[in-house]
């Protein structure tokens, strides 16, 4: 399971330039995205073993015009890939660099043969 490259691969498809932690190409264009791994866990335990395997991701949107076409646009490509949404929240304005800072939160889950 890698939700980080089923993420890039989903922002590629939508022609978004996307990068993960931290986005260094500049100068940066108008609107990008950020990956930061947020969890990776293990979930439901039965036998003393792990069940489910989750790994969390933060699909950071960055973009200096409006964000919500594009975000939407964003959450219904990962729906149909089969990602779970946990959260989307407008996190800030930038005022120091122009950028709304939209944040998309997306899990993956794996059943464990342990």
């Amino acid at each position: 399971m890698s939700l980080l490259a089923d993420l890039t691969s989903i922002c590629k498809k939508l022609k978004l330039p996307v990068a993960t932690v931290l986005y260094t190409e500049s100068p940066a264009p108008d609107t990008y995205a950020v990956l930061t791994p947020l969890d990776e866990v293990f979930r439901l335990y039965r036998d003393n073993k792990p069940g489910i395997d989750v790994e969390e991701v933060r699909l950071s949107l960055f973009c200096t015009t409006n964000y919500r076409a594009l975000a939407k646009r964003i959450t219904d490509a990962c729906i149909d890939a089969g990602l779970t949404v946990t959260a989307r929240r407008y996190v800030d304005h930038e005022d120091d660099t122009g950028y709304h800072h939209w944040a998309i939160d997306l899990a993956a889950f794996e059943t464990t043969n342990h």
